[in-house]
């Protein structure tokens, strides 16, 4: 039986973003893994052992979601606004846009290989973690749920960054003066718990709090987020996300220029 054309259309943009980051592996998947180990070494064993436990865990074990999910969350992000920015640099975007290929085929299709990338990315560095911490999953639905969701939502993120971005230099600056402070902000390496009333109250509109903490529950089955709350947030990003990168293709904004 012949697959449908927008099934095949979807397949060969998710095989062309698969073999693109694959190709170079070591620049890819290799890298997240030591960076990870190098936060292990500095913060769990060093600082780790000076800070003592927190919320009735090891330093270790307790930073061990929050790095997961931020590696996840930086390779989803980058590999689609890399890879979109680039099909949009090199003009290989006309060939889509002149193709019987609906718009959210395309979305889905470069959204669909960064999350490709941050659950590879994300089981690398679990993999690593296990190394550092000893640890087991306290719920793996809500674990591969929130995995899942945070991948597509970062995925969307840089594929809204690209559309918008005009030169190579325009996909740095979302991830250094947004996407890394909010992502350090967001309850890694602490519980907001330590934190005074007014700065407890502001981390909450730090959305990225919510994925770690949602994460950190699947995996260790404690939080500073209400679950619920974390996920219709969660969800609702993703929702509005995907209708606003529909409405920039359908626009033609900052690729029919």
């Amino acid at each position: 039986m012949a697959m449908p054309r927008y099934a095949i259309a979807y397949q060969t943009i998710l095989t062309k973003e698969i073999l693109r980051f694959s190709r170079i592996w070591i620049q890819t998947l290799i890298p997240p893994a030591i960076t990870t180990a190098l936060y292990f070494l500095i913060f769990g064993q060093l600082i780790g052992g000076r800070i003592g436990q927190m919320d009735g865990l090891d330093y270790n074990q307790f930073i061990v979601p929050g790095l997961i999910l931020m590696s996840v969350i930086t390779n989803s992000y980058s590999n689609v606004v890399s890879s979109f920015f680039s099909c949009k640099y090199q003009r290989h975007i006309e060939e889509l846009l002149i193709s019987p290929v609906p718009n959210w085929v395309i979305l889905a299709g470069y959204v669909s290989g960064g999350v490709v990338r941050g659950v590879m990315v994300g089981i690398i560095v679990t993999l690593v973690a296990k190394f550092f911490a000893d640890f087991t999953i306290h719920s793996y639905l809500l674990t591969v749920t929130v995995f899942v969701l945070t991948s597509i939502l970062f995925a969307l993120c840089g594929f809204i960054n690209a559309v918008y971005a005009k030169t190579f230099d325009d996909i740095s600056i979302i991830p250094t003066f947004i996407l890394t402070p909010l992502t350090y902000l967001g309850g890694i390496f602490y519980s907001i718990k330590l934190l005074p009333d007014f700065w407890q109250q502001l981390s909450l509109f730090n959305p990225v709090l919510y994925m770690i903490n949602a994460f950190r529950y699947g995996v260790l089955g404690i939080s500073d987020i209400d679950i619920a709350t974390a996920l219709t947030i969660i969800i609702s990003f993703i929702v509005a996300l995907v209708i606003f990168s529909l409405y920039l293709l359908d626009r033609g904004i900052g690729i029919k220029q």
